[in-house]
């Protein structure tokens, strides 16, 4: 239920002068007595680079929590500012959202496939909201108590697993034993997930549903991408800039790039993404191919194939020859897992 503005921490507005030091007017500006009158109605948040605009009686609405102590209890000039003057926040800008919507009706709504209660947890303590922590806390537990199951792209849920895939895994022999229903010498092995057909007579399973021995992994394809320039100058060693990586693009399933990529995944163009869906939206907080090379061999993918295009120009200097030669190029690296 949202809170009325009295509840919010608003100055009660009734002729009362800030500078009268009364009780009701320090409590009405938070303890500062004339400081809600220094912060605009509308204040723009710079949060980790996303840009939120909101009123100032939402970033107050919980009393004692980190932002209502920033915007009640400071003055505008004590509070960090980015280059153009908005309030500066550095945490999560995506998770942010979560935050915004809480404070405004103090409900919690997440949206189907969140897979980030963690660490929205976590941002809800940072910003000392202790009720958003504990109904986070209590549905991660609730989650938790639940059997897990498997989803078609083998991904962990506390959902029931579809009918076919849950009569493969009760085929599976618990030992090299001989099992029923197959009545082979060879059924001493377990069913390879690869064959045309599983044991309980289901579909075969696709690349995406073939589980990685007990680890459960998923196997599938993530290409990498990336748009880099480089200058040669007439002393092509002296001169040379190489690489300029302005941005590494993610293309592939939303969870095998979670998995492999968590917290440097900026998910910011491509929110909400239920996990067996596919996104070409998302893209790395950092500019170092090697570093995204060394996270998917880490989780056990290789590289498949990769691809490139190019242009040169002439890139004059200013007052000099028109020599300089730019190359750009976009390239992309498929990455695949078994």
């Amino acid at each position: 239920m949202a809170l009325a503005d009295s509840a919010r921490g608003l100055p009660n507005g009734g002729g009362v002068s800030p500078a009268a030091g009364s009780g009701a007017a320090a409590a009405a500006a938070g303890g500062v007595p004339g400081g809600w009158s220094s912060f605009p109605e509308i204040v723009e948040l710079n949060v980790g680079g996303q840009v939120y605009v909101t009123r100032r009686c939402t970033v107050v609405s919980v009393r004692d929590s980190l932002l209502w102590r920033m915007f009640s209890q400071q003055q505008p000039s004590e509070l960090p500012r980015d280059s153009k003057g908005r309030f500066f926040l550095d945490r999560d800008g995506f998770l942010f959202r979560y935050i915004l919507d809480y404070l405004r009706d103090l409900q919690l709504v997440l949206p189907e496939h969140f897979p980030e209660r963690s660490r929205l947890q976590r941002e809800a303590e940072y910003f000392q909201l202790p009720d958003l922590a504990r109904r986070l806390a209590q549905a991660r537990a609730a989650a938790a108590a639940r059997p897990a199951a498997l989803h078609r792209d083998g991904s962990l849920c506390a959902d029931e697993p579809p009918p076919a895939l849950l009569g493969y895994l009760e085929a599976e022999p618990a030992d090299g034993g001989g099992g029923g229903g197959g009545g082979s010498a060879v059924g001493a092995s377990a069913p390879s997930p690869t064959a045309s057909r599983s044991p309980s007579g289901g579909p075969l399973l696709t690349p995406s549903q073939s589980l990685d021995g007990a680890a459960g992994r998923r196997s599938g394809y993530i290409t990498i991408g990336y748009r880099g320039s480089y200058t040669i100058g007439r002393e092509a060693q002296a001169d040379a800039k190489f690489r300029r990586v302005a941005r590494i693009t993610v293309c592939g399933k939303t969870a095998l790039a979670k998995e492999v990529f968590g917290e440097t995944l900026n998910e910011s163009r491509d929110p909400d993404r239920p996990p067996e869906r596919y996104t070409a939206r998302y893209y790395l907080k950092f500019n170092f191919l090697e570093q995204a090379f060394d996270r998917l061999s880490e989780a056990g993918f290789r590289m498949a194939a990769c691809s490139s295009t190019g242009t040169c120009a002439f890139a004059p200097e200013q007052g000099g020859p028109a020599d300089d030669k730019i190359w750009t190029s976009y390239t992309e690296y498929v990455f695949c897992r078994d």
